[in-house]
């Protein structure tokens, strides 16, 4: 599960702190282990999820339920993210952002993150299938299947990476319509296409800003192999004019009214004005902008989506 460390659900959790401070203090052994779960990252998943179930209650919000759905979605995620750096432990030790973790690091030894992701994991996906229903808890072990098997080591593989990486990225706000639902709806997929074209122009400007981190580790980032930019500038563009359509689709299904309606398509030109300027500088000045207009784009969506809510 796809920053400032993101809070977003994503593949990498990215601009952490800074690890040049004069003198850095020696985190505890459970700051470790709460860093484990990339508890910043995580955030957005939560999130997600919760915009997922709020948009499929028709009749009323069942907190008790939405409780459970967002307590076995947090381990579920959480899982993933321990797992995913047992897996990358050799490859976070030649990066500079990623080297002071607490496997590479060596505060946490390799078998305790394991035992702890899959425990976290199972707990997870094991909460969801009892506490809410079984559609949700197979969502939530894909989620954690392909983020960690499918995502993870073909980040050194193929540049394609990325795209597989969003989809367990956009899979929570699915488990919040299943959570409030019981079934897979139009209007989760809806919600999957705004999160899964979203993911991609703003993991791309991640991937501009670290390439030189990437490559130090082995990684196959698009920016990485395309030196000049030319390919990813492409994608970019191709993914923020995607965007704008794939917004709409909640418009079309009666989920949101005219307000979300005016609200998404003055967001998504904006967004796409800030793709255009990253693809025609490849800069990393304009990369970063980029980041920062993803991150505050898609909470203010999202929440226009909840207030015209129909």
């Amino acid at each position: 599960m796809k920053p400032s460390e993101s809070i977003i659900a994503s593949p990498d959790d990215v601009l952490p702190s800074t690890t040049e401070a004069a003198a850095p203090s020696i985190p505890s052994r459970w700051a470790d282990y709460y860093e484990l779960t990339k508890p910043r990252m995580n955030f957005l998943v939560v999130i997600t999820t919760m915009v997922g179930f709020y948009m499929a209650a028709a009749a009323g919000i069942d907190w008790l339920l939405l409780l459970h759905t967002l307590l076995g979605t947090a381990l579920t995620a959480a899982g993933a993210s321990v797992l995913n750096q047992y897996v990358e432990r050799d490859i976070d030790k030649l990066m500079p952002r990623t080297m002071d973790r607490p496997v590479p690091a060596g505060r946490v030894a390799p078998i305790e993150a394991l035992i702890y992701g899959v425990s976290l994991g199972l707990a997870g996906t094991a909460y969801l299938f009892v506490m809410v229903n079984a559609l949700t808890a197979l969502l939530g072990a894909i989620t954690l299947g392909t983020y960690v098997l499918l995502y993870t080591p073909m980040k050194r593989w193929t540049t394609l990476n990325t795209v597989i990486g969003a989809v367990p990225g956009a899979i929570p706000p699915m488990m919040g319509f299943t959570a409030a639902q019981g079934a897979l709806s139009a209007e989760a997929l809806a919600v999957f296409g705004i999160l899964f074209f979203w993911q991609m122009p703003h993991f791309l400007a991640i991937a501009i800003l670290y390439k030189d981190d990437y490559a130090k580790g082995g990684l196959k980032m698009l920016p990485v192999v395309d030196p000049e930019l030319s390919v990813t500038s492409r994608q970019i563009l191709l993914y923020g004019v995607a965007l704008i359509p794939a917004t709409l689709a909640p418009v079309q299904l009666g989920m949101a009214g005219a307000m979300y309606f005016t609200a998404a398509v003055l967001l998504g030109f904006a967004f796409l004005t800030f793709g255009v300027s990253c693809a025609t500088t490849r800069t990393r000045s304009d990369a970063r902008k980029l980041f920062f207009a993803s991150i505050v784009y898609l909470p203010v969506l999202l929440a226009a989506m909840m207030l015209d809510k129909q």
